[in-house]
């Protein structure tokens, strides 16, 4: 691959990043790490607006589960759009 000119190296390596970046976009560890850390939040948010901890874990998993409903369901629906958008 050193034969190739640098213009033809940027796209690969543009592309490489993209991929990846698409791959992170759309990854279960993405979405379970952005869940534990709004479970995390909420966990602190409401023990500091209520000062019972004991009380927080349980209405914690609200926005945390609304998070990740939503990321699995905008999949299709996005799927649903672009097909309905650009398949006329």
């Amino acid at each position: 691959m050193n034969n190739q000119t640098p213009e033809i190296q940027a796209l690969i390596d543009r592309n490489t990043r993209v991929e990846g970046d698409k791959a992170w976009e759309t990854s279960w560890f993405r979405r379970l790490l952005i869940s534990v850390i709004t479970y995390i939040s909420a966990c602190a948010f409401l023990t500091i607006t209520d000062g019972d901890h004991t009380r927080a874990y349980l209405p914690a998993f609200v926005p945390t589960m609304g998070y990740l409903l939503s990321s699995i369901s905008l999949g299709p629906i996005k799927q649903w759009w672009i097909h309905n958008r650009y398949n006329h």
